[in-house]
């Protein structure tokens, strides 16, 4: 396939042309095949698109029977076409009917022709169809001819993606713009309908098209050079302050920014006619492709730090920023690779509507902060930021765990319906708001809220909680630009006592580390950050800030009860510890004048597996327990929550992890301790049910789940679930899981799980 005088960049030039005229698509498409055969000397070259239905459809043609445009279709994995669109891989053959994969298409007559190139279309790392030329004689196509036609493949995908071609698929539409549904896992129960934001909006390249190459080619290398130098200061400062793994990491991201092959690629991209970004986004879809189709998950992670880079490049290019928190749309619906709980707190909630991550698992602290502020959320969707574009219409399910990108009209009434029932429901439970929470048998299971705002609080007279089990103080650290002042953070309190109408507010100090990073504080590099400097050692090492929120809430409280609780307490001596700093600072304000609280409540959070061999010890010297299910069984399963090829291999309803539970019921209670359950476990109605069987007694959970949790309280009989789990568990072994069979106890007694 020799070149003409002028080659790609000529070519390119003349689509430029082609696609500027005032013409329909079809017309526009056919005089773009007519460009590129006479451009590459192929006696044939063929546009198919990939159809809403998964088969590809034959859209243009010069050279085969013309009949044959919109006739011809194939699976999407069918022929060599289909397999240049399932591999996502560039296909040269000099003899096509000699490949297994050819499959014969007599109305197109391309019986004739042996010699056969086909590339994908691919944008974002998605194949919208196949562009192919072929010729009468057994020839071989060189690199920089298959080059020249991914260049030109680009454009197309351009054009498809634009959505300018939808008219033309006979009786469905192109799957470029097609309706999705993408299966993730659940992290906030809810449904919401709305439109695609953006978390890290992607660049946007508007022209694709180099009007100077050689300008194109400076442009790319200035880049480059930029981003390897903000690498390598990286790589310095990593080098001071972080570990052996920062420090590993930070230099295969510089060797990357150095891949000769990578480079190469862009640099042959530009060569060809393609602006740098047009550029650096054509190599980026194809690794897109690539790390789609990969299952080694460590080859995966490297394409994603490939991905990484071009998006750096991109906006070193583009001068577009690398992230912004503006203000959202009504209806906003978040779509993100990754997300922290502070970068959450950053948008507004009273317009966001739902959230879906790549990453993030439902015991996630950004999937707890989604359902605190009653986000529905969905997580582990495998490149969710590539299959919308911003203000794609779409909705998220938080109770299949998935989502829906241009839904069609059905599956929005379907939806619309869905959320006109789950209202009716929630209505329901707003009836029982005043209700106590007492089971069939006369036993009283006191339901509180966990909250980490303000604004949460007004769900204590919606719900008819009985107060707040768990406010998460860090939030407020986590949303502020600086750290706040002693002065900001007793406000902060005295406006939560008084939000609370009187009832109780179980306050724990600062949990941070590990994932919760606050924006103005040096990150600490650490292998292994859940176990590392954080929660209860931060506030002990560094006593001065923990000092400061003491007085803090002390002051605040003004005569009020107050109970206060120790995150990640490790050893008895380390709350003891803590107690000490509580009395000293309780002398001091007494000391000037200051009114204290009408009572102090000191509690512990049970969540490191150390204390269950505590547990006589700290039962008797704390005034309450807390156990933070979350973590009690990440530590005791050796399970990282973040992890998503290991966060569920555990179930909290197996017998290991309820003997755990019963063993703090029953000490606590042996030593006249109260204990609560603050993680998620006691907000999910079978496993609330289990803990009420165990001998937990209060319950704290999140807003959205007082309802069904109470509704399954006024339903159930605590004597016989108790009965069914102590005969369960003295039967099974450690391993096994109780989730069946108290599945079976609920139906067969009509208790809501």
């Amino acid at each position: 396939m020799p070149a003409t005088p002028g080659g790609p960049r000529l070519l390119l030039r003349r689509l430029r042309e082609a696609m500027a005229d005032p013409v329909g698509p079809q017309a526009r498409l056919d005089r773009i095949v007519v460009l590129i055969a006479a451009n590459v000397v192929a006696e044939v070259c063929s546009v198919y698109v990939l159809r809403t239905d998964n088969t590809l459809e034959l859209f243009a043609t010069e050279g085969l029977n013309r009949e044959a445009v919109h006739l011809t279709r194939m699976r999407a994995d069918e022929g060599l076409v289909g397999l240049i669109a399932s591999t996502a891989e560039p296909l040269a053959l000099s003899d096509a009917q000699s490949h297994p994969a050819f499959s014969y298409r007599p109305e197109t007559g391309e019986e004739a022709y042996h010699a056969f190139l086909g590339v994908p279309l691919l944008r974002a790392g998605n194949t919208l169809g196949v562009l192919t030329v072929q010729n009468k004689t057994y020839r071989v196509y060189s690199e920089e001819e298959i080059e020249a036609l991914q260049t030109t493949a680009m454009v197309l995908a351009e054009m498809i993606a634009s959505g300018e071609l939808e008219g033309l698929a006979t009786d469905t539409g192109t799957a470029a713009r097609r309706p999705l549904v993408a299966k993730g896992v659940a992290l906030a129960d809810g449904i919401g309908l709305g439109h695609v934001v953006l978390h890290e909006p992607r660049v946007v390249v508007k022209t694709l098209i180099a009007e100077n190459v050689e300008r194109e080619v400076e442009r790319l290398d200035a880049a480059i050079e930029g981003v390897r130098s903000a690498i390598d200061a990286l790589v310095e400062r990593g080098d001071r302050i972080g570990t052996a793994d920062a420090r590993e990491v930070l230099e295969t991201v510089r060797m990357f920014a150095h891949d000769q092959g990578w480079l190469r690629r862009m640099r042959e991209a530009v060569a060809s006619g393609l602006t740098a970004e047009a550029a650096v986004e054509r190599v980026q879809s194809d690794n897109r492709a690539r790390m789609m189709r990969q299952s080694d998950p460590y080859l995966r992670e490297r394409l994603h730090d490939l991905d990484d880079l071009a998006n750096r490049l991109l906006r070193a290019l583009t001068g577009d920023a690398a992230t912004g928190v503006g203000l959202l749309p009504e209806n906003a619906i978040l779509v993100a690779r990754t997300m922290g709980p502070a970068a959450l707190l950053d948008y507004e909630a009273s317009t966001l509507r739902g959230i879906v991550l790549e990453e993030g698992g439902p015991t996630s602290h950004v999937a707890i902060v989604a359902r605190a502020l009653g986000i529905p959320a969905v997580g582990e969707v495998e490149n969710a930021t590539a299959l919308c574009d911003a203000g794609d219409a779409i909705i998220v399910d938080g109770v299949a765990g998935e989502f829906h990108v241009r839904p069609g009209p059905e599956v929005e009434a379907a939806y619309a319906e869905m959320v006109r029932l789950r209202a009716r429901r929630q209505e329901q439970y707003r009836a029982l708001r005043d209700v106590p929470a007492v089971t069939r048998d006369g036993v009283h299971i006191g339901l509180h809220l966990n909250a980490g705002l303000l604004i949460d609080f007004g769900h204590l007279h919606e719900t008819g909680a009985e107060g707040v089990g768990l406010f998460r103080t860090e939030l407020q650290f986590m949303v502020a630009q600086r750290m706040p002042t002693a002065a900001e953070q007793q406000e902060l309190y005295r406006k939560v006592f008084a939000a609370s109408g009187g009832k109780p507010v179980t306050v724990r100090t600062l949990d941070i580390g590990g994932d919760k990073i606050l924006p103005y504080m040096a990150k600490l590099e650490e292998e292994n950050p859940a176990l590392g400097w954080r929660a209860i050692r931060i506030g002990l090492d560094r006593p001065g800030l923990l000092r400061m929120q003491l007085r803090a809430l002390l002051k605040a409280a003004d005569g009020r009860p107050l109970k206060i609780m120790f995150p990640m307490v490790a050893t008895v001596d380390e709350f003891v510890r803590a107690k000490g700093i509580v009395a000293r600072e309780k002398a001091h304000l007494s000391r000037h004048g200051h009114r204290l609280p009408s009572e102090c409540r000191l509690g512990a959070m049970v969540e490191v597996p150390s204390l269950l061999f505590q547990i006589d010890e700290i039962a008797r010297e704390a005034d309450f327990l807390s156990v933070g299910s979350n973590d009690l069984m990440q530590f005791l399963f050796a399970v990282d929550r973040e992890n998503r090829r290991v966060a569920d291999r555990f179930d909290p309803l197996s017998v290991a992890a309820l003997r755990a539970f019963r063993l703090i019921a029953e000490r606590a209670a042996a030593a006249g301790c109260p204990v609560t359950v603050c993680g998620e476990i006691g907000g999910r109605p079978l496993d609330a049910m289990a803990l009420i069987g165990l001998g937990y007694r209060n319950l704290s959970m999140s807003p959205a789940a007082i309802g069904p949790i109470k509704a399954m309280v006024l339903s159930l009989d605590a004597a016989a679930v108790r009965a069914t789990i102590e005969a369960e568990m003295a039967r099974m072994h450690d391993g096994d899981s109780l989730r069946p069979v108290l599945t079976a106890f609920a139906r067969a007694r009509g208790v809501p799980v």
